[in-house]
C-alpha cells in the first residue's frame, strides 16, 4: 500500500531521532492527550513503546495507541508476549527515558512511596535510574493538584530524580477552571525535546531582543517592518534548550512564547531599549536579533492625521533611535566580555561588506548577517556569521537549526573566552 501524498511520515532527521520513549499512560481524562503526544513523538523522529495501566484503559484503548505507535501496546505485568516474563525489565531497559503522560495523584503517590502492583509502576521503579531518565506530566483536577499531599509528592519526586514537567492552566472536564491540566502535546513536545538537548549554556542568562519595532505618526499609522520575529524566537527558545535562563523582548509580533521562556512586550524602539536596560545587568549574553527602526518621526500626532483635499502631503520630521546593540556593546560589562554581544544586520545587497562594518562599528565579537527581503516571514533562513577573523556561511534551513547552530557557537566562544 502506497502513502497518500498527504500523509504525514516519521523525521528522520527529525529532534528525536534514534531516540527510545516509554510512553506510560496512568488513569485520566487527559489520555485523550497521549494520543496526539505519542504521534508528535513519532513524528520527531522517536519510537514509542506505550504501556498503559488499568486504570487508562477505561479512557482511551489500547487499539488506538497501538494503531498510532505501530508497536503491540502492554497493559500488564503477566504479559506472555515476553519470553521471561519480565516486561518490566525488558521495556526498561530499551528505553532513553519513561515518560508518564498523564500521570495521575495517584499513580504520582504510588510511585513516591515504591509500589509496583502494576506494569507501569513496576517498570519505573525497576528502571536504571542512572541510565534511563524518568519524566512526569501530571494531570488532575485544580484541588487534587493544590492539596499539600500533590505537591509534598511532586517536591519528593523530584528530589528522587525525576523531572517534572509542571501543568497547564485552564478549563477542567470536571467544570471547573485552575490549574492541573496536563499540558497540551505540542508543550510536552518542546520539553521532551529540551530535556534531550546538551546544556552547553547551563549557568548564563541570555536575553534576547526579537521582531520589530513600531514607530508612531499619529494613534493609527506608524512606521514599522516586514521582520516576523520567528528568528529571534527560535533563538530564545534554542538557548532555553541549552540549558540557558531566558529573557526575551518582543516588538509587536503574534507568536507563541517558547517553552520557560520570560516574555517582555514592547512597541517601540525607546520601549525596547527601557526593558533591555533594565535586563541587561543580569545577562551574560545578548543577542539583538530585533529589527529596530533606525529612525521614528520626531514627534507623534495626538490626533490622526486627515487628508485636507490639498493634495499635499503632511511634512514629517525623523529624529535617529537609540542603537540598543551598540548601547550595551559598548557599556563597561560589554566591553569587558562579562557581556558577550551578537548582532544582526538584515541587508538587502553586499552583505559580507555591511555586515562587517556593521560589526565593526557596533563593536561587537559577532555579527549574524542575512538578507532581509529573503527571510522576513519565512520558516527558513541563511546566515553569515562574522567576526574579526572573517566570516563563515550556514547553510539554508529552517530558523530553529540555525538558531541551535548559533547557540552551539556562542558557548564555545564564551568557553573558550573563559
Amino acid at each position: 500500500m502506497t502513502k497518500q501524498a498527504n500523509e504525514e511520515v516519521p523525521d528522520a532527521g527529525g529532534d528525536l531521532a534514534g531516540r527510545h520513549i516509554v510512553l506510560g499512560l496512568s488513569g485520566g481524562i487527559a489520555c485523550y492527550k497521549a494520543a496526539e503526544l505519542c504521534r508528535s513523538l513519532i513524528k520527531q523522529g522517536a519510537s514509542v513503546q506505550v504501556v498503559m495501566t488499568e486504570a487508562a484503559e477505561q479512557f482511551i484503548t489500547a487499539v488506538t495507541l497501538q494503531a498510532l505507535s505501530g508497536r503491540p501496546v502492554y497493559t500488564s505485568q503477566w504479559d506472555s508476549r515476553e519470553a521471561n516474563n519480565m516486561a518490566h525489565i525488558n521495556l526498561s531497559r530499551e528505553a532513553d527515558a519513561i515518560l508518564v503522560a498523564p500521570c495521575s495523584a495517584d499513580f504520582m503517590a504510588k510511585l513516591l512511596h515504591g509500589r509496583a502492583d502494576d506494569l507501569l509502576s513496576l517498570m519505573c521503579l525497576a528502571r536504571p535510574i542512572d541510565k534511563v531518565p524518568l519524566l512526569i506530566a501530571p494531570a488532575m483536577n485544580r484541588e487534587m493538584w493544590a492539596h499539600p499531599a500533590t505537591q509534598r509528592n511532586m517536591a519528593q519526586l523530584s528530589s528522587d530524580g525525576a523531572t517534572i514537567l509542571g501543568v497547564g492552566s485552564g478549563f477542567q472536564a470536571c467544570g471547573e477552571t485552575g490549574d492541573g491540566r496536563m499540558l497540551e502535546p505540542p508543550e510536552l513536545l518542546e520539553d521532551i525535546i529540551a530535556f534531550f538537548t546538551p546544556k552547553v549554556l547551563a549557568g548564563q542568562h541570555v536575553l534576547v531582543t526579537a521582531g520589530p519595532t513600531y514607530e508612531a505618526i499619529d494613534p493609527v499609522r506608524g512606521i514599522t517592518n516586514l521582520s516576523s520575529g520567528k528568528m529571534g524566537f527560535a533563538v530564545a527558545r534554542a538557548a532555553r534548550e541549552a540549558g540557558a535562563q531566558v529573557t526575551l523582548v518582543a516588538g509587536p509580533v503574534s507568536l507563541s512564547t517558547p517553552r520557560g521562556v520570560t516574555r517582555i512586550d514592547v512597541k517601540s524602539a525607546q520601549n525596547m531599549l527601557e526593558a533591555v536596560m533594565q535586563q541587561a545587568p543580569a545577562a551574560t549574553v545578548f543577542v539583538a536579533t530585533a529589527a529596530v527602526a533606525d529612525w521614528r518621526p520626531a514627534s507623534s500626532a495626538e490626533r490622526k492625521i486627515k487628508k485636507d483635499g490639498s493634495g499635499q502631503a503632511p511634512q514629517l520630521a525623523f529624529t535617529e533611535n537609540p542603537d540598543i546593540l551598540a548601547t550595551l556593546a559598548q557599556s563597561p560589562r560589554g566591553l569587558s566580555g562579562a557581556l558577550f554581544c551578537v548582532g544582526f544586520a538584515a541587508e538587502s545587497h553586499d552583505l559580507k561588506d555591511n555586515a562587517q562594518a556593521k560589526r565593526r562599528r557596533k563593536g561587537v565579537p559577532l555579527l549574524v548577517g542575512n538578507i532581509g527581503p529573503a527571510t522576513f516571514g519565512r520558516d527558513d533562513n541563511a546566515l553569515l556569521l562574522l567576526d574579526a577573523q572573517g566570516s563563515r556561511e550556514l547553510a539554508r534551513a529552517s530558523k530553529l537549526s540555525l538558531a541551535r547552530q548559533l547557540v552551539a557557537e556562542i558557548a564555545s566562544r564564551i568557553k573558550r573566552a573563559g
